[in-house]
């Protein structure tokens, strides 16, 4: 009997137990048992692993989340730590593994593949900045929760004729930012791309109010900043992957704009709701389609390829090109988002 690991690394999102689903059904169609590998690359480090059978993946299809947990393990910071993973991946008798996350997941299991693992990549990130992919799964779930939360924030800025500041997740790249944005019809979006004029923003909000709308929506992205300025912290604290935690720049862009508009301002951190919860049809259908090409790029042997969305087709593209530069938002996209602006 062959066997084949799957791990699922980094931040949860939903839809990654929908590409698990999806690899155990298609890997038992095709012969093979699956090895689950809990909490990431932890896992294949200390040798802890389960069993996944039909009865496993019974049912988690609408489930956020992930049944095999996560982490943001880097083998490669532990001394000693790569080699138990090939230890153990020989132990327990693998012929390939399927790693699921984002930059920093695949960019060890980039790693690995140097070093004579046979690994297969599947994209995972609700920022939806990885590039070779269309899009991940995961960000349409984020984008909707994102433009129901503007929805219902719009109601109550009108009722108290206040500034609504929204901050929602986007390190590097806005695309929750503007396609949340967008869909919920904020008048302000703010991306880590580009700068934040605070005079810009206030001059807009100002506007409106002269215009009679005496409320406004501002959606900024987590790793938005000022001008010359650092990104807003909320802990100096480095991760395995030497990621700091972002967070703040929604509460200090809400006391500016009230400082210099005197408009009454809110702000409201969205953080953690936009990971979590059952994944929308377009999120399980796109990770269902990611587990199953992943098991066929086991059967053809092409270690180091990722799956990806090419259109409406699932093609395999090098990991390599996958983690070699970030997809962040394209001016012309952003400047669709500026047309509603005010």
């Amino acid at each position: 009997m062959k066997r084949l690991g799957i791990l699922t690394g980094g931040g949860d999102c939903p839809g990654l137990n929908p590409v698990i689903r999806g690899v155990v059904r298609k890997a038992f169609l095709e012969g093979y048992e699956v090895m689950g590998i809990r909490n990431g690359w932890k896992g294949l480090v200390e040798g802890d692993v389960v069993p996944l059978d039909l009865r496993s993946v019974s049912g988690i299809l609408p489930k956020g989340g992930t049944i095999l947990s996560t982490s943001r393990t880097n083998p490669y910071k532990k001394e000693g730590a790569v080699q138990m993973v090939k230890d153990n991946f020989k132990k327990f008798e693998l012929e390939a593994l399927i790693a699921v996350g984002g930059e920093d997941t695949l960019g060890v299991a980039h790693k690995l593949v140097k070093e004579g693992i046979n690994v297969v990549g599947v994209p995972k990130t609700i920022d939806n900045d990885l590039s070779e992919t269309d899009y991940t799964f995961g960000f349409d779930t984020a984008v909707n929760i994102v433009m129901e939360c503007i929805d219902r924030l719009h109601t109550t800025a009108e009722s108290h004729n206040r500034i609504m500041v929204v901050e929602v997740m986007g390190r590097h790249a806005g695309w929750i930012a503007v396609h949340g944005g967008i869909a919920g019809g904020a008048d302000v979006i703010l991306i880590p791309e580009i700068p934040i004029d605070i005079e810009e923003v206030c001059a807009i909000i100002k506007k409106r109010h002269a215009q009679g709308k005496n409320f406004s929506i501002v959606v900024v992205a987590e790793g938005a900043k000022f001008k010359e300025d650092e990104e807003v912290l909320q802990a100096e604290k480095l991760d395995d992957f030497g990621h700091v935690r972002l967070g703040g720049i929604g509460q200090m862009l809400g006391e500016l704009i009230e400082k210099k508009t005197k408009f009454e301002t809110r702000v409201t951190v969205l953080g953690h709701i936009q990971r979590g919860g059952s994944p929308t049809a377009f999120d399980r259908v796109l990770g269902t389609r990611f587990g199953v090409k992943a098991v066929e790029l086991v059967m053809q042997k092409k270690f180091g390829y990722m799956v990806s969305l090419k259109g409406n087709k699932i093609e395999a593209v090098p990991i390599e090109k996958a983690v070699g530069t970030l997809k962040t938002v394209d001016k012309d996209f952003y400047n669709i988002a500026q047309v509603f602006f005010g």
